[in-house]
């Protein structure tokens, strides 16, 4: 899967020494068990986590004994194990033995907490803003701080000071990978010997920057930090405006990667800017977008657009819809089960007519002036499965394409059905490893194959994003869909776990899907290859990752099963196995087709 927390490719080929696989017939050969030495592919030496516990991943000779610190562990039919230890905070020493082999491991827990010395000194990564902000004239703007519990801590600034108040408690989010180990609740730390403090204070028109300086009186001293961001105060009346340079403006919830995706910006989008922070801007209608992805253009009007006629052209494939503009303004949409919602920002009705004759897509158009500068155009539509949209801008035209569904005939009849596979990672990008080290973008690839075959079989076309092992980046694979537009488009992965999980006794087969369209298959798929192929359930996930992202089609990854887990490696790498999995992706994608048809 493609995500920071699998294992990566640190786990290289040379440092393992592990074989790389021999290709027979274009079809890949995994690293047999037999008269293997002892192996551990999981953690590297001297790794570093924040994780209370560890597994270890690797391999021994069939039926060896195998002992971490002297203790036994469980080994599989073919020697493969996935122990998990506790670890104390600092240094943690490892040793596994079997027969005459040893290898020692020596990890370190380092603590999620600031240390003593930046809470001491005031550290500039321990207080906000750290970069500089802006923020309109009469808006709130907050300084926190994080500093030992019986500190005081006051905020200069060029007229007033704020005194910033501690937080009766504090609560720790975990990370979003957290909840792929079945643990996501919110941690509540107490009995710490520091806190986070807050105080808030109104911007003021005639203070157009102020340069705050944060003061600390601990223990008898008095520690001042200036090595902060500077605020400015942004006139309404004179504010910026940016053009979406970018082909699709990653526009997001807040000011970091930290913040959820909303919906991209076209290239072309104008739209002004009423706060920064750091590298990233605010724009009028509340999202916020990195500042390289956008130019600064010289007009200083709002670029507020009227909207009249609506107009639509549709073909075999696809309607099109026109939205004649006099500025391109920014959108969201929202796709729910039975409708489509294209929302147009910083625009005003003029509207009296609209074209749209009947097609096999869309039952009726409606629209609503929800807000003085924001219309809802809710497509009402005649099926409940959607197929994709693309939308963008030609000079002030907003063209926004709805996918028709195909016409299958049957579920051994797939004409007419394009569909992308994506064997993930390849090259240097190992992905996933197994415990012999067999690395996960080889049986990408080999299930990809499979897959394509089967599919071929039933007259669908199928396009791979990559026929033999070589690296293609995320952005390649996501243009390959948007360029295609195929009727489906599918990730091949298989899975591993964060540091802190359970490898012994997580399995099974997952579905990540971002897009509503994608949500019925992604359901389908996970209920037919479980039961069909008797297979545990991983889980459905809603998940923003590369691969699900595309809307240019439904797109789905698809987790077939942990490499890290012994017992589900040997059936992963089981070839009868792999056959079966592969008719059974194979004949689950036609089923769902043949059913939404």
């Amino acid at each position: 899967m493609i995500k920071s927390n699998k294992l990566f490719s640190f786990l290289g080929l040379m440092v393992l020494g592990i074989t790389i696989p021999n290709y027979v017939d274009n079809i890949i050969k995994p690293v047999q068990a037999q008269s293997q030495p002892l192996k551990i592919v999981y953690p590297p030496h001297n790794h570093q986590t924040v994780a209370r516990s560890i597994f270890f991943i690797g391999s021994a000779p069939q039926g060896a004994t195998v002992s971490v610190n002297g203790e036994n562990i469980d080994t599989s039919t073919q020697g493969f194990f996935a122990p998990s230890f506790p670890l104390q905070m600092g240094e943690n020493t490892f040793i596994i033995r079997s027969q005459n082999q040893e290898i020692r491991k020596v990890i370190t827990r380092n603590a999620d907490q600031p240390s003593e010395e930046d809470l001491n000194s005031l550290a500039p990564n321990l207080v906000y803003p750290r970069v500089d902000i802006a923020r309109l004239a009469d808006e709130l703007v907050c300084f926190e701080a994080i500093a030992p519990k019986d500190a005081q801590i006051s905020v200069k600034l060029s007229q007033n000071t704020v005194k910033l108040e501690p937080n009766p408690s504090i609560v720790n989010l975990p990370p979003n990978s957290a909840v792929l180990n079945a643990n996501n609740k919110p941690e509540t730390i107490i009995n710490k010997s520091w806190t986070t403090m807050k105080g808030c204070q109104t911007l003021q028109d005639n203070n157009p920057i102020e340069k705050p300086v944060f003061v600390m009186e601990y223990q008898g001293q008095t520690i001042s930090q200036n090595q902060v961001g500077q605020i400015e105060t942004l006139s309404p009346q004179n504010l910026p405006v940016i053009e979406v340079t970018a082909s699709q403006g990653v526009a997001r919830s807040g000011p970091s990667t930290n913040h959820s995706r909303l919906t991209p910006l076209p290239q072309g989008t104008q739209a002004q800017v009423t706060g920064k922070e750091g590298e990233w801007l605010r724009l009028d209608y509340g999202a916020w977008i990195r500042e390289n992805e956008t130019r600064l253009l010289s007009i200083q009007a709002p670029p507020i657009s009227n909207i009249r006629s609506v107009n639509s052209r549709f073909g075999d494939d696809a309607t099109q819809i026109i939205f004649p503009l006099e500025n391109p303004v920014p959108i969201t949409i929202k796709q729910a089960d039975d409708t489509f919602t294209l929302s147009l920002h910083n625009t005003i009705a003029q509207t009296d007519t609209i074209r749209l004759d009947d097609n096999p897509l869309i039952r009726r158009l409606d629209w609503y002036q929800v807000k003085p500068t924001q219309i809802d155009y809710v497509f009402r539509l005649k099926s409940s499965t959607q197929w994709g949209y693309d939308v963008r801008y030609e000079g002030n035209n907003l063209i926004l394409t709805l996918n028709h569904g195909p016409r299958v005939l049957s579920v051994d009849n797939l004409q007419g059905v394009t569909i992308l596979l994506d064997p993930g990672h390849g090259g240097d990008e190992l992905g996933a490893v197994g415990p012999n080290g067999y690395p996960e973008k080889d049986i990408n690839l080999v299930i990809s194959k499979l897959v394509a075959k089967r599919l071929r079989e039933k007259g669908a076309e199928v396009i791979l994003t990559r026929e033999d092992d070589r690296f293609v980046s995320l952005g390649d694979r996501m243009a390959m869909i948007d360029r295609i537009k195929p009727t489906l488009a599918l990730s091949i992965h298989y899975n591993a776990l964060p540091d802190g999980g359970d490898a012994i006794n997580t399995k099974g087969i997952g579905m990540f899907w971002y897009h509503p369209q994608a949500h019925d298959l992604a359901i389908f798929l996970q209920d037919y290859l479980t039961t069909n192929l008797n297979r545990p359930s991983y889980g459905v996930f809603w998940n923003n990752l590369a691969l699900t992202r595309p809307h240019t089609a439904p797109s789905l990854l698809l987790e077939l099963g942990f490499m890290i887990n012994p017992e589900e490696f040997e059936w992963i790498i089981n070839p009868q196995a792999q056959e079966k999995l592969a008719g059974g992706v194979a004949d689950g994608v036609a089923q769902w087709l043949s059913k939404t048809r």
